[in-house]
């Protein structure tokens, strides 16, 4: 029997995925185990295996085609089997792919294509209304005797009343339809109508030809992940008011703390090799903890403020910036939090770190530390809806009065907080600046 391969569901803020590439096409012998085709979401990549031995009967996609997750992607199963059924409908590559599949399959079953098309309802005066659509259409104020019923014999239920009316729309489809890329229908795929990201379609060009290429430059489009970053960063600044403070911090403390976990892991009284970053992040964690207003998600009119450090460490991949989050840090001690943040490091540059722990939603305050490439200050931009995040910067010598007129050069490190100013103020982030400041300074661990 044939045998349907639905795109996968990597997380449950994942509502769509991105085919990168088909390894098998129609009339290709499949194994068990085999690659059928990779695909990423906005932060990861994966491959899916075949759990079926057959022929590629159908393929309703392309490459680069961003499919909705649970949709029907390829049939596998033997030579002349029937699977036209398994199209799904929005699947503007089923067709060829049907005819690309082996003759034998035109002659084993009719070809159902051109039937299951159902003809979109009509305005019908006088059909019967549901209780639930008139209460919904009186609060929406939709006139029902222009609204087409979809249910028995024409009945109109409170979807067609909500698509009448333009249906609410998640969060990431709002993101999406922000710059007027996309067009949305008139109702979605998620509950009560709401239209979700997998529910946009692409009205206009992402990319247009250029004047001139060939000559002096080349044009390449942006990977699907960089225009995904591109357009979290500009929603980012376009949709919050972003200040950013700056402060040193004097290191002579997290660099001797370094040297000693160095020589605790040679003696083996640890088993992790805790950086100056790890260092740095702990100490962030118990400056948030004084400052819980900056450990917060600004919604606009309203905050939500968490009980527990999520923290957000931005990771720098080949396939852009990821930016994990660590559950409950504050429960972590220094050697924990090092195996931790190594870890999850790790799993974002090999795309097998859980895609929901990528979700901004998922961190409440993130660090991004760029001193490893000798950057002193930068402007980090926030990874919304958080309302803060902290650059850290290298280290380098600058003059200290250490009392009694004696002035000397002492390693201090860059810091720069960006907050939302909408969620908090000026005075507030500078304070807490200061204390993160102070926790680097004093920073206290055991080996």
């Amino acid at each position: 029997m044939a045998n349907v391969v639905i795109m996968p569901k990597q997380g449950q803020s994942v509502e769509s995925c991105i085919v990168t590439e088909f390894k098998k096409k129609v009339g290709d012998k499949v194994a068990v185990g085999d690659i059928l085709f990779s695909y990423e979401t906005d932060k990861a990549s994966f491959e899916e295996e075949s759990k079926f031995e057959g022929t590629v009967l159908a393929c309703f996609f392309k490459d680069n085609d961003e499919i909705p997750v649970l949709t029907n992607v390829m049939v596998i199963g033997n030579e002349g089997e029937s699977f036209a059924e398994f199209a799904p409908g929005g699947a503007a590559d089923a067709q060829p792919a049907a005819e690309a599949a082996p003759a034998k399959a035109e002659t084993a079953a009719p070809a159902p294509a051109a039937e299951p098309e159902v003809p979109a309802a009509a305005v019908t005066a006088g059909a019967p209304v549901s209780p639930r659509a008139r209460r919904t259409a009186a609060e929406k104020g939709v006139d029902t005797a222009q609204v087409a019923g979809t249910g028995p014999h024409g009945r109109i239920i409170e979807r067609d009343v909500i698509a009448a009316a333009g249906s609410p729309r998640s969060g990431l489809a709002k993101a999406m339809a922000a710059d007027g890329s996309y067009q949305a229908p008139a109702q979605g795929s998620g509950l009560a109508g709401m239209v979700k990201g997998s529910d946009l379609k692409v009205w206009k060009p992402m990319h247009t030809d250029i004047a001139g290429e060939g000559e002096e430059f080349r044009v390449e489009k942006m990977s699907n992940m960089r225009k995904i970053i591109a357009k979290s960063m500009y929603n980012s600044l376009q949709n919050s008011a972003q200040l950013t403070h700056m402060l040193g911090a004097d290191a002579r403390r997290v660099q001797a703390l370094r040297k000693k976990a160095k020589k605790a892991l040679e003696e083996g009284r640890i088993d992790a090799n805790i950086t100056i970053n790890d260092f740095v992040c702990y100490a962030v964690i118990k400056a948030i903890q004084k400052f819980p207003s900056v450990n917060s998600h600004c919604l606009g009119d309203a905050m939500r403020i968490f009980n527990t450090v999520n923290l957000g460490v931005a990771v720098d991949t080949e396939r852009g910036l990821m930016v994990p989050a660590i559950k409950s840090a504050e429960n972590l001690n220094i050697v924990g939090l090092s195996k931790v943040l190594k870890k999850a490091a790790d799993e974002c540059r090999k795309g097998s770190f859980n895609p929901d722990l990528l979700s901004s939603e998922a961190a409440s305050f993130t660090v991004s530390n760029l001193g490893g490439f000798g950057v002193e200050w930068f402007t980090p931009v926030l990874n919304l809806p958080q309302s803060c995040i902290l650059g850290v910067g290298t280290i380098v010598p600058r003059p200290k009065d250490l009392g009694a007129g004696v002035y000397a050069f002492v390693p201090y490190m860059g810091l720069s907080l960006t907050y939302d100013h909408r969620a908090i103020d000026g005075g507030e982030a500078t304070r807490f600046l200061k204390q993160v400041a102070v926790e680097i300074e004093n920073l206290e661990v055991e080996f």
